[in-house]
């Protein structure tokens, strides 16, 4: 089915530094003029007409497709057959009475095809690919983006090139062998990979998924927030905690709901905060300090954003200033020790990452930064099972065997 036959629902490309307009093409990624990512465009007069929360009512597609109309592809027959979205929202009573607010909710993205909110840029991006007729899609990553291109492209006859650092998690390679990506590790850190990436682009043609650099992605993964809103009965939380390593999850979560704002969806928008890992926090030291982005060389358990030069750092730190959010960091120590208390207190097994959410609500708990009456929901991107190396650092397990015997059970006091 072909949606809006005859009317445009994409405007166009914007450049989101510069404001410089494009059309829509095959190579849609940075500005020509300053070398800014671009953003898509939408014509909410026309998408109004026919999208709206009964619409979606009726809808009993519960997927990220079901919010079709406010995606820039046109053509359901080029969507990836894997589903991918509609991840649980869960009340997180218990933690949230310990900690002593009054609504938590925790997004579970690791429910997806591939264990992460990645599913969803990826799934937007392999379908822009099919509609212009790529043949090949690169992308470069430690590992969760790179998982969700390798597993959303293997049943379609579409070449999959993946750059992997060399800090990439052994579990996030496997993936990527398994559905039959052609992997390149690279010598290097994720942005030499990043580089690398964009110089094949440009030399052999191919469609580049890169997070910060193709704007497609980031469409796929505002549809969390839509999600988020729906699940609410139509609202939005009062702040909505995300971790940031590029910035794409960041900015694209806060189009979703700006989306859903100016659609009339939700009346009120959330409090967008910035959770980044202390070894790696270009994106919190420039909001700290009011200044440019500049680079650092970052170091972080939390392999998944861990990013020197964050790519999406323009929108984040736009999205911040307009939702009156804020940036926080946090120690590893205080993302390892937060995985078995989220999991305890949850059931939500986290990677690195994913936890470093649920450290900075702890954070700004203690700090006084979250009123009692106000309602959190946390993003917990990624799987704990993505990085098991990386999860078994905040746990110790007890070197000892205990035969099989009932006595033996017995000395341990369980009953």
């Amino acid at each position: 089915m072909v949606l809006f036959i005859g009317m445009k629902k994409i405007l166009n490309l914007q450049c989101v530094n510069c404001g410089k307009e494009y059309k829509t093409g095959g190579g849609d990624y940075l500005c020509s003029s300053c070398a800014s990512p671009l953003e898509v465009n939408y014509n909410y007069k026309l998408i109004g007409k026919r999208f709206d929360y009964e619409v979606l009512k009726e809808n009993t597609s519960y997927n990220m497709w079901r919010y079709m109309d406010l995606l820039p592809i046109d053509n359901h027959d080029e969507i990836p057959p894997v589903q991918v979205g509609w991840t649980p929202l869960y009340e997180a009573d218990e933690l949230a009475e310990h900690l002593g607010i009054s609504k938590l909710f925790i997004k579970d993205e690791g429910r997806n095809p591939t264990g992460s909110i990645k599913d969803r840029g990826s799934a937007v991006a392999v379908a822009r690919a099919l509609e212009i007729g790529a043949k090949v899609i690169t992308d470069a990553s430690s590992g969760n983006a790179s998982d969700s291109l390798a597993c959303l492209t293997a049943g379609i006859k579409v070449k999959t090139v993946i750059f992997a650092p060399k800090n990439t998690p052994e579990p996030k390679l496997v993936q990527l062998y398994v559905y039959g990506a052609q992997v390149i590790r690279i010598d290097g850190t994720y942005d030499d990979a990043f580089e690398l990436c964009k110089q094949a682009t440009k030399k052999f043609g191919w469609y580049n998924r890169a997070a910060g650099y193709n704007p497609y992605g980031r469409e796929g993964k505002k549809t969390c927030a839509f999600e988020i809103c729906e699940q609410l009965q139509w609202e939005a939380p009062d702040k909505v905690i995300i971790a940031a390593g590029d910035g794409t999850i960041l900015s694209g979560m806060w189009k979703g709901f700006t989306d859903f704002n100016k659609l009339g969806i939700i009346d009120k928008m959330p409090q967008i905060i910035a959770v980044q890992a202390s070894g790696s926090a270009a994106i919190a030291n420039a909001w700290q300090s009011r200044s440019d982005v500049v680079a650092v060389e970052a170091h972080t358990v939390a392999d998944s954003i861990s990013v020197n030069l964050p790519r999406d750092s323009f929108l984040a730190l736009q999205a911040l200033q307009e939702s009156n959010g804020m940036a926080i960091t946090v120690s590893d120590e205080e993302i390892l020790s937060a995985i078995p208390e989220l999991a305890r207190g949850s059931s939500v097994f986290a990677e690195p990452s994913g936890a470093a959410t649920y450290a900075g609500l702890k954070k700004m708990v203690a700090q006084g930064l979250i009123k009692k009456d106000e309602s959190v929901a946390i993003i917990v991107g990624g799987n704990g099972l993505k990085d098991i190396m990386g999860v078994a650092k905040s746990i110790q397990i007890p070197p000892t065997l205990v035969k099989p015997d009932l006595d033996e059970i017995l000395k341990l006091g369980i009953a």
